[in-house]
């Protein structure tokens, strides 16, 4: 993990010009490439640039994973890429396979690089002389917020080096970067020590100082980390702590979980919403949650998100059509297309486990509810709209250059085309996290596409979660989940059905299933099945897909078995680090 401080300062710019959006002024610092130690704390204003390029350490989902997303590592979905990322690493069960880097072995040195930033700021700020345009009073709230965000960050890395590894070392001092960065740290605190005494800890110490709603989101600071999304983490962490896999080791409980959330709630209820725009279908307005802005769109959903500039069809193409001139890219599976309800509220299928996912036969076929109306022949009509929102199925119009003006996934078609690698492997497309309006003017158009890493809809999700299991079901539980599923079109109400009203376990599966609709391609899944203890069932579950003949009816298929076992909770430590550190490496994995 040896870098130097001139590469550490141009691999923090990660292409600055490229990752955030250019309306707001805050995140148009950027900071030099040759940045030594003496230049940064000489001036206040290279300091502030220098601290504002962590923003760039924020993760973009799309393509991450080696041209893949996060999610088609689960059984959301398949990427049909099949040369790099999940599909020659976490699919088949490599978790030492080059083509998983990205996401298998980056996080540990990008983050600890992230945090070395961090540490700098907190650590050293004190050299860096006082800013003569400001009042003593404003210099003193300058240096405050700085180091808030900085411990909000830190605790943030610190976070997401937990979801995939397990505790590690906790790292607070600056360390030089010309020696192994954590070498002198050799033991790992335990959850309790990790996320409670310290994740959640710095959170709740720098929130005071972060920036308020109102001055967060004024137009200039757009995209800053402030007191709402340091709240909003905390809901997400305590529902984390308090889920099966952690609960014993951080002695968080459910209603501690629901507490957060509900705070939360009555906090900034009147500050953030679902995103429904009057007059436009409800699959749009879902489709719009993670499409829109603050500041084009007017998008009061998003809590905390990477903000990002406009992008072009440079950016989509990799997950757009074959018949639209794209790579196909995340195919969604039949897995998630399963797990969405009908319009009216009621389930297809007959019984959900505690993956969210339909009971399947050892035939791959879910056992139907036929007060549902629903028919495989026609299982794409009258579903939830959020489904139509986030999946290409055949027959559905889609695209710009499809010369048919809908998705045609037929053998030899235009979206199934023989002979082309890239054709989805499921019999879907994404459409989610997709802006449309990029293909028109003959894919000349542009459009933002924020990464959404906390918004409302998630805060809702958590409370009902943390509720049920508190109480068991309820009105209000019923109440929190209608909020979202009306939001996205489905008509029914959850208290109206009495298979889920008197049964905390069918509702618990219910809560797992609307999650993961509603948070589809957002990187919730991995971590979702993990935290519930229930990834080897998920995970190894071969993923499901369609084949479309000749007369456009649907016939199930399995896409691709899947490899999990429960070692794969965690990742390894990569080997490198492993070697250097002497670090205790996680279980199953020496």
């Amino acid at each position: 993990m040896k870098i130097s401080i001139k590469n550490m300062a141009g691999a923090l710019l990660l292409g600055s010009t490229l990752s955030l959006a250019s309306c707001s002024d805050f995140l148009d610092k950027q900071a030099s490439n040759e940045l030594t130690e003496d230049k940064t704390y000489a001036d206040w204003k290279m300091f502030e640039a220098f601290h504002t390029d962590t923003y760039n350490f924020l993760l973009h989902g799309a393509n991450r994973v080696g041209d893949s997303w996060l999610d088609a590592a689960t059984d959301l979905a398949q990427t049909s890429i099949s040369s790099s990322g999940t599909r020659v690493s976490f699919n088949i069960g490599n978790y030492y396979a080059s083509g998983g880097s990205a996401e298998l072995t980056s996080p540990w040195e990008s983050r600890y690089r992230a945090i070395r930033k961090c540490n700098r700021v907190i650590n050293d700020m004190h050299k860096v002389p006082v800013d003569i345009t400001r009042t003593e009073e404003e210099e003193r709230a300058a240096r405050a917020t700085m180091t808030a965000e900085a411990r909000t960050f830190r605790a943030w890395f610190y976070w997401e080096l937990f979801l995939r590894y397990g505790p590690l070392p906790i790292v607070t001092d600056v360390l030089d970067p010309e020696e192994d960065m954590i070498k002198p740290y050799s033991t790992r605190p335990t959850i309790k020590e990790y996320v409670v005494d310290f994740i959640l800890k710095e959170l709740k110490e720098s929130r005071p100082d972060l920036l308020n709603y109102d001055d967060a989101w004024n137009a200039n600071r757009i995209g800053r980390l402030s007191q709402p999304m340091s709240l909003a983490l905390e809901s997400r962490i305590k529902l984390y702590m308090a889920s099966p896999r952690f609960a014993e080791h951080s002695g968080i409980t459910w209603a501690d979980a629901a507490s957060a959330a509900k705070e939360f709630i009555e906090t900034y209820g009147n500050n953030f919403a679902l995103y429904a725009e009057d007059g436009i279908p409800a699959s749009e307005n879902y489709g719009n949650a993670v499409l829109r802005t603050q500041y084009v769109g007017n998008n009061r959903e998003v809590i905390f998100f990477r903000n990002d500039v406009r992008i072009g069809w440079d950016k989509i193409r990799l997950d757009t059509p074959v018949g639209e001139g794209g790579r196909g890219g995340n195919c969604p599976s039949q897995n998630l297309v399963d797990m969405y309800d009908m319009a009216d509220g009621t389930s297809p299928f007959a019984q959900y486990d505690l993956t969210g996912a339909p009971v399947y036969t050892s035939a791959g076929m879910p056992a139907v509810n036929p007060a549902s109306g629903y028919t495989d022949a026609t299982m794409w009509t009258g579903r939830d709209p959020r489904f139509e929102a986030t999946v290409l199925y055949h027959g559905v119009e889609w695209g710009d250059q499809n010369t048919t003006g809908h998705i045609d996934v037929r053998p030899g078609m235009a979206d199934n085309p023989r002979g082309n690698a890239d054709a989805t492997p499921t019999g879907y497309y994404m459409r989610k996290y997709i802006p449309a309006t990029i293909l028109s003017s003959n894919h000349g158009g542009q459009a933002y596409r924020l990464w959404t890493i906390i918004r409302y809809a998630e805060i809702l999700l958590n409370y009902a979660e943390a509720l049920n299991e508190v109480n068991g079901p309820s009105a209000d539980v019923a109440d929190l989940l209608d909020q979202v599923r009306h939001r996205g079109g489905i008509t029914g109400d959850v208290a109206d059905r009495a298979d889920l009203m008197g049964s905390k376990d069918a509702m618990r599966n219910f809560i797992h299933k609307e999650r993961t609709v509603e948070l589809a391609f957002e990187e919730h899944r991995p971590w979702d099945v993990r935290r519930w203890g229930v990834a080897v069932e998920a995970l190894s579950r071969p993923v499901y897909g369609v084949n479309v003949d000749n007369n456009g009816v649907p016939s199930r298929k399995i896409a691709q078995p899947r490899v999990f076992e429960e070692k794969m909770y965690l990742y390894p430590i990569p080997e490198a680090e492993y070697w250097k550190t002497g670090l205790e490496n996680n279980p199953g994995w020496n």
